[in-house]
């Protein structure tokens, strides 16, 4: 367990006091932007790599606090639907929030698709992942690991607002001023309006067909079923 709680310590800090923090910023100046982002990916991967380890390491010994409730685990795959589809999504829409595209916040047409639910669709996928996950594990090792990764991605929309807002100043607040980091509030703000067409079918439907392979790979890759 120990193990784990470092691997997660460490994927913490670097995700919120090294990118997270002005200290990006003074790294960025020291190596600049190319190399900076091909260490951070680096060391992002080999710290995933660390905390899913630990994770699996940490598993055996470790018990259920309480018994979970059995509509949970019936719900749970429909939650990772929504997750796997938010990821998708973002993994494909053009946005100024995501690595290398901060100029794309020039295009007038750049709010579209799923930037009109949230501008971290990618990021909410793991929030809902995560939290989904968390609502049907009751170990210690379970909430250490998902609790992490939570923590990582919705201090993670609010890390890269700040970063936008230094680099592109007025055109990253004109930008926000139209959407919202929470799913569906300028939606329901009023400030924009739900357009599936511009989401496509596309990114959806490789969300569906990842979810569908792990839901069924799930037993064989980490020892449990999805459905209860």
């Amino acid at each position: 367990m120990a193990n784990l709680i470092a691997a997660a310590l460490v994927f913490l800090a670097l995700h919120r006091i090294v990118s997270g923090s002005r200290l990006r910023d003074a790294l960025v100046g020291a190596f600049g932007e190319a190399l900076y982002l091909r260490l951070f990916a680096i060391a992002s991967a080999a710290g995933l790599f660390w905390l899913g380890f630990a994770f699996m390491r940490a598993q055996p010994g470790d018990v259920g606090l309480w018994m979970v409730p059995r509509p949970a685990l019936w719900l749970q795959p429909a939650i990772q639907l929504i997750a796997f589809v938010f990821v998708a999504c973002g993994l494909v829409t053009p946005n100024p929030g995501t690595v290398g595209q901060q100029q794309s916040v020039n295009r007038l047409d750049i709010v579209r698709g799923m930037l009109r639910i949230t501008r971290h669709p990618f990021l909410w996928g793991v929030v809902i992942f995560a939290a989904g996950h968390l609502s049907v594990r009751s170990n210690v090792a379970s909430w250490i690991l998902f609790g992490t990764l939570l923590v990582v991605a919705v201090s993670g929309t609010m890390s890269i607002d700040a970063k936008r807002r230094r680099q592109l100043g007025d055109r990253w607040l004109d930008f926000s001023n139209q959407t919202s980091n929470i799913p569906f509030a300028a939606i329901l703000g009023g400030r924009q309006t739900f357009n599936l067409p511009e989401i496509g079918w596309r990114p959806p439907l490789a969300g569906i067909a990842a979810w569908a392979v792990v839901l069924v790979a799930h037993p064989y890759l980490f020892g449990a079923a999805a459905f209860p």
